[in-house]
């Protein structure tokens, strides 16, 4: 890929006003997320992307690139760093990010391997919990069927 002196280099250095806390934010078009865009060999790009490449050199292969100031405008490449997916994810301020984090569910168990259940899905829930809530269900599906019972005597 580029690198530092190239016309990719000199480009981002004429598209950015630099902050007081060391961001390079991006002055040219924006996409509605809030990632600067440019064009490179007639194709539309992330210019946080391109400006990492020309100023640190290629992305690794399966990694993705965290802005560490969580400005989203922000191309310095110091402000940069390749993390996987997850990393991305976890770092950030989604509601899965925040869920990942917790070490206990709702009732205040502690998510741990053995009290924690993860459906297909992905989705993370306490044993304990689950156990109270099937216990729950079939104690009043049995009410239920005892009700249903005497009507029919």
């Amino acid at each position: 890929m580029a690198k530092h002196g190239t016309p990719h280099a000199d480009r981002i250095k004429a598209s950015i006003l630099i902050l007081d806390n060391g961001c390079w934010q991006w002055q040219n078009a924006l996409d509605p997320a809030g990632y600067g865009r440019i064009n490179v060999r007639n194709r539309n790009a992330r210019a946080h992307r391109i400006s990492y490449e020309a100023f640190v050199g290629p992305i690794p292969d399966g990694l993705t690139l965290d802005h560490l100031c969580k400005n989203r405008a922000c191309v310095n490449p110091a402000h940069l760093e390749p993390v996987t997916l997850v990393e991305n994810i976890r770092r950030g301020t989604s509601p899965s990010a925040k869920n990942t984090v917790k070490t206990h569910c709702l009732q205040g168990h502690e998510f741990t391997e053995a009290n924690t259940y993860w459906a297909k899905n992905g989705y993370r829930q306490c044993r304990t919990c689950r156990r109270q809530y099937a216990r729950r269900y079939e104690a009043t599906r049995c009410r239920t069927r005892r009700k249903r019972a005497m009507m029919r005597k």
